[in-house]
């Protein structure tokens, strides 16, 4: 008796259906694996007088001047110093709407001049240095001046910043203008280019250019920042695991996360800074010197209607856009 031949479709099926299986099984082995790499902390907490949830999903993203990770030869070739410790050298506040709207980033100068829990006001940065602050005093103060809830809290410092721009193979920036500075450790010409992680950590923290140094590196790692999240969410990394498996694995070891964040967040975080955001600044008011110290004000008025407008997931009006 003949046996009957196989029918190529339905062979072609069974291929695609074993693929399937072996992909779901990666996806779910590869995110228990990351999930259980992240390094969490207790960032957020419920206390008297915080706000309500609101529309949409917000994110705190903070970038410290830590050391860690980074070798004697790195800190030396980057020019980032041995200062032991760390102090919060970016902030930034991500929104994303949950009506499908873009996303928008603004930047919180360090500098901002704001009142902290216990400590009467001082700078912004400040919250995370005092002895008793840390992520969750500095979260709680970006609550309390906006008005938002913050969902997510992500921290990164110097040493994951590099791995993770290299593991995605750098990244293309537009430099608008050419950029000399020994003490960042960078020599870049205008115009677009790729950098390897060391040099973009060198332009992101240069105080080298502008009148107002600080709004320009605000301006360069929100510039950089969507950079990076836009390559590392792109096809091109991550269906490809020679990029894909290094920047998980990056990531993992160089991001801290508050303890209601997963894998699957930043996932989502990756997806929704590749869907062109709006970036922005909080509006300025005044740049007084108080106590000696020079400080950046909000301009108050419109610093409310942009957060506002972020709380209902409405676009934020253009004349409440910071520069």
């Amino acid at each position: 008796m003949s046996r009957r031949p196989k029918r190529p479709g339905r062979l072609i099926a069974r291929i695609l259906i074993g693929l399937l299986v072996v992909l779901l099984v990666f996806t779910v082995g590869g995110y228990f694996t990351i999930n259980s790499r992240l390094t969490k902390i207790d960032a957020l907490s419920d206390y008297n007088g915080r706000p309500a949830a609101t529309a949409g999903t917000n994110w705190l993203l903070v970038g410290s001047d830590s050391r860690e990770g980074l070798t004697k030869a790195q800190r030396k070739k980057f020019a980032t110093g041995n200062a032991v410790g760390k102090r919060t050298d970016t902030m930034m506040l991500l929104h994303i709407p949950g009506n499908g709207d873009r996303p928008t980033l603004v930047s919180l100068p360090r500098d901002s001049y704001v009142p902290i829990d216990g400590h009467g006001s001082g700078k912004l940065n400040a919250a995370y240095a005092y002895t008793d602050g840390g992520p969750k005093l500095l979260a709680k103060t970006v609550e309390q001046v906006t008005g938002l809830r913050i969902d997510h809290y992500m921290e990164i410092g110097f040493g994951g910043f590099v791995g993770i721009v290299d593991a995605i193979g750098g990244v293309e920036i537009n430099v608008k203008q050419a950029i000399k500075d020994p003490k960042a450790g960078i020599n870049l010409k205008k115009g677009l280019q790729t950098m390897d992680g060391g040099t973009a950590l060198g332009y992101v923290r240069t105080r080298a250019t502008g009148a107002i140094p600080d709004f320009e590196r605000t301006q360069r790692q929100r510039q950089f920042f969507s950079a990076v999240v836009k390559k590392a969410a792109s096809p091109g990394v991550l269906i490809n695991p020679f990029r894909s498996v290094p920047l998980a694995l990056s990531a993992t070891d160089s991001v801290a996360v508050g303890e209601e964040t997963g894998a699957f967040n930043l996932l989502s975080l990756g997806l929704a800074m590749g869907d062109n955001p709006v970036t922005t600044v909080v509006p300025i008011g005044s740049l007084p010197t108080i106590n000696g110290q020079a400080v950046v004000k909000w301009d108050t008025a419109k610093a409310l209607r942009m957060f506002r407008a972020l709380a209902q997931d409405r676009p934020v009006p253009k004349d409440a856009l910071g520069n």
